[in-house]
């Protein structure tokens, strides 16, 4: 499921959706969670889509169409069309029961049902057996968030045996886990239902004019009693520990996961070669870090710097460059966040920031060092995070050359990938 407006994201999802929002220098967070599926073994996906839909759909187009059709493996896109009545998606469940029909043609026994809007590494083949195991109706796969943040979640209440025994959308006042008063049970947005239970739950939940369709709300809790529901915590199998997973639903969450990956070890691994994020490659060349002297040398310490980046005569620290980055002399760049094609002038300062595609930083400009200035320019998270947009630059006069400003027009790199066409970014 990939519709979601991402309303949380605020400005990072004007032009995108959530799931093709970037993420990790070089992924989409929909990567992830495709990458857990062919990983798994799981290579018949559908992938439904509604709102601002368009780079979503490039890059799927792009980095996922190497599944071979003849050997019955896919990766559909399926828009939101109309297919029953004359409205649009109006829920989780009612995104899925709209496409029933896709889904028999392909004759399952079961089907896993995944948000495409989270970051972690999972295999799902253990969940889909434990639910076979427990004789489920429905399996809910869980995570173990800290109580304060439980209201943000979907929480989940269990017996002893795993069982659901109450499932509430986003409390106020949460249930903890047994033994500790610390922790809630979180719903990470993942189900496997029996396809012959699926079919009934969904059709009952259509014909009901006062629901909302959602699974979390509609469909798991009127059938707590009558089904067999059970929750599969998310757990190394072998040591217990809790797994990594991120729901990147506002601005600071998105920053910090990023942030995390800079980290000595960090949780998320992403340089493990058993458990691959696939994603579409462009043709860049490697990063480049020029210049060495005194104010104007080329450097970045802990940070991950993609490729296609520029760094010259700029410091670099505790940040992610994403792809195409150029950062010009006597700029420094600090605990913060770049997404692709963002081009830094001269003599920049900036700090605990995410600049957002395409932007283009003026000569001279400051950003995260003044917080009243920053809020009256651009989005402050309650955290002190700044995201900043193209549109945002050019509401204040800043980051293209048509501005009129001083310092706004950058000199102009070489393309060094002209196989990639800048012009046709529609989310930038």
């Amino acid at each position: 499921m990939a519709g979601g407006r991402g309303e949380r994201l605020k400005a990072l999802t004007e032009h995108r959706c959530k799931p093709a929002t970037p993420f990790g220098g070089k992924f989409r967070i929909i990567d992830f969670v495709l990458s857990n599926c062919v990983n798994s073994g799981i290579r018949q996906i559908a992938v439904l889509t509604q709102y601002k839909a368009q780079s979503l759909i490039q890059h799927i187009q792009r980095g996922w169409s190497y599944l071979r059709g003849e050997l019955g493996e896919f990766v559909e896109l399926i828009p939101a069309q109309q297919q029953i009545g004359a409205h649009w998606y109006r829920g989780t469940a009612d995104s899925v029961y709209q496409n029933l029909d896709f889904i028999r043609s392909h004759r399952p026994t079961h089907v896993l049902i995944l948000a495409g809007d989270h970051i972690y590494k999972m295999d799902y083949g253990p969940m889909i057996a434990y639910h076979e195991q427990c004789e489920a109706d429905i399996t809910v796969g869980v995570v173990d968030v800290p109580i304060e943040r439980a209201h943000e979640f979907g929480i989940v209440t269990t017996d002893e045996t795993n069982r659901v025994i109450k499932f509430a959308e986003k409390p106020g006042q949460p249930d903890h886990i047994i033994g500790n008063a610390n922790l809630a049970r979180a719903s990470m947005g993942i189900y496997v239902f029996a396809m012959d239970r699926l079919e009934k739950l969904l059709a009952d939940d259509a014909a009901n004019e006062s629901s909302s369709h959602d699974f979390g709300r509609n469909i798991i809790p009127p059938n707590l009693q009558r089904m067999r529901v059970f929750a599969y915590p998310f757990e190394d199998v072998e040591t217990r520990a809790q797994n990594y997973w991120r729901d990147v639903g506002n601005v600071d969450a998105l920053y910090e996961a990023n942030m995390e990956l800079i980290a000595l070890n960090p949780e998320l691994n992403i340089y493990d070669h058993q458990w691959p994020i696939w994603t579409y490659q462009a043709q860049q060349p490697p990063a480049k870090f020029v210049l060495d002297e005194d104010g104007r040398r080329g450097m970045a310490v802990n940070s991950m710097v993609a490729g296609g980046c520029i760094v010259s005569g700029a410091y670099v620290s505790q940040s992610l460059l994403s792809n195409d980055v150029r950062i010009e002399e006597g700029s420094s760049v600090e605990n913060s966040v770049l997404l692709p094609g963002v081009t830094i002038g001269r003599r920049c300062k900036l700090t605990r920031c995410i600049l957002d595609e395409e932007c283009i930083i003026p000569d001279g400009l400051q950003i995260g060092q003044d917080r009243a200035q920053d809020e009256q320019r651009f989005f402050v998270t309650k955290r002190g995070v700044v995201l900043v947009t193209p549109d945002m630059l050019r509401k204040v006069g800043a980051g293209h050359p048509a501005a009129g400003v001083p310092g706004a027009g950058l000199e102009a790199q070489p393309q060094t990938a002209p196989s990639i066409d800048h012009s046709l970014r529609l989310d930038a």
